[in-house]
């Protein structure tokens, strides 16, 4: 990946702790700019973490991680999330219309969210301007998705963490998101970093693929991997998701 693409991020030996759990090992390896990697593995392979050391969230215990080359230490806090952004499985959202939720992170910063650039994101996410005075709770599971997805663009982060944003929804709100995921990361050439489940769904939508197991990066490449992995263990693994 490093030979063909400049790195959106880059980890280096990084090493995380909760307590006297390991959960993330000398983890190194790059996250491909302007392209979109899935995160797949079984539960507890330290996915979510990892995805959170990539915003700051939280910070390693050793080891190094590079935001476009540069330390991410070295960035202001509210500027890093700014560039990279986030969006939960859970959508979560304020009480109010789904305006007040898409001027959140404006209000945030004591600027104003015109009318016209919130119906402008909601037609990136395939919604129209008339959701923008729908009250948050009369929106489906998919509504919702999207309208988070809108208000991570707000900031139009460079940079959009994805964390199994789909596995809560029925099949065809999973494929208008597949979708809208897609078409953000060729309109704008976001790179996109997404934890999924769902092996099928980093083949269809992924370049890129990152295995983990145990708090460990077992195999990376493109995501045509998970057809014949080299790794016994991510062999044994795409078994027994396809059993």
């Amino acid at each position: 990946m490093q030979k063909t693409y400049n790195p959106a991020i880059h980890f280096q030996q990084v090493d995380f702790h909760a307590g006297n759990t390991h959960i993330l090992k000398r983890v190194t390896g790059s996250f491909p700019q302007g392209r979109i990697t899935t995160l797949v593995g079984p539960s507890g392979a330290g996915k979510t973490t990892l995805l959170k050391l990539c915003n700051g969230l939280i910070s390693p215990d050793a080891g190094e991680i590079f935001i476009k080359n540069k330390p991410i230490g070295s960035y202001d806090p509210v500027e890093l999330r700014r560039q990279v952004g986030i969006a939960l499985q859970s959508a979560p959202m304020v009480g109010g219309t789904v305006m007040e939720n898409l001027h959140l992170p404006f209000q945030l910063q004591g600027k104003k969210l015109e009318e016209k650039e919130a119906a402008s994101l909601l037609d990136d996410v395939g919604l129209n301007q008339g959701f923008l005075g729908r009250n948050v709770k009369d929106l489906s599971g998919g509504q919702r998705q999207k309208v988070s997805i809108a208000r991570t663009l707000v900031n139009h982060p460079e940079i959009l963490l994805l964390d199994e944003i789909t596995s809560s929804l029925d099949r065809t709100s999973t494929k208008e998101i597949e979708e809208l995921i897609v078409k953000i990361n060729t309109k704008y050439g976001t790179t996109i970093i997404w934890i999924t489940h769902n092996l099928q769904q980093a083949l269809k939508v992924a370049d890129y693929t990152w295995v983990m197991m145990e708090g460990e990066v077992i195999e990376t490449g493109e995501s045509d991997l998970l057809k014949d992995p080299v790794n016994e263990k991510v062999r044994k693994f795409v078994k027994g998701e396809e059993a």
